[in-house]
């Protein structure tokens, strides 16, 4: 029997970052007609780093993992609409960026716990440079590795 608890849940992790990205792409000013790849692209990272994480994956790992699968997408869509890569990527990464860690780090700096404020920070720079690394790693892999429809350069 289906919990309806679980289908409300992964609804919402379905839906959240949808729209997160949707609303992002929105403020970044890309064009309506992608509207939905954006979503798409940020909810397929989200769902990677989620299901990642809850199978004992550290969250550093995840987020590469998930990075590296936005960016992929994003190189698929871009290649296959012909429009640059950042109108997808840009927005789809949104989902990942370590915003509470940063906030907690400032939180606990203000309020004078340093140690637990460099922790926060550390792990905020950590994920951070796995976005970055996920994002380097598939955006030097081939172009033509990334077209759907097996479509061939002609010479």
């Amino acid at each position: 029997m289906i919990n309806s608890h679980a289908v409300i849940h992964w609804l919402i992790q379905i839906a959240a970052p949808f729209c997160g990205t949707v609303s992002f792409a929105l403020i970044f000013g890309v064009p309506r007609k992608y509207y939905i790849l954006c979503g798409i692209t940020g909810t397929v990272g989200w769902l990677i780093y989620t299901l990642t994480s809850q199978g004992g994956v550290p969250a550093t790992e995840a987020t590469f993992l998930a990075s590296a699968a936005v960016v992929f997408l994003s190189r698929i869509f871009a290649v296959n609409v012909k429009c640059p890569v950042t109108v997808f990527l840009i927005s789809g990464i949104i989902p990942l960026v370590p915003g509470s860690s940063v906030y907690w780090a400032a939180y606990y700096l203000v309020t004078n716990e340093t140690g637990r404020a460099v922790e926060s920070g550390f792990a905020a720079i950590r994920l951070a440079v796995a976005i970055v690394l996920g994002i380097v790693i598939i955006l030097e892999l081939p172009n033509r590795w990334f077209h759907l429809c097996g479509r061939s350069k002609s010479s």
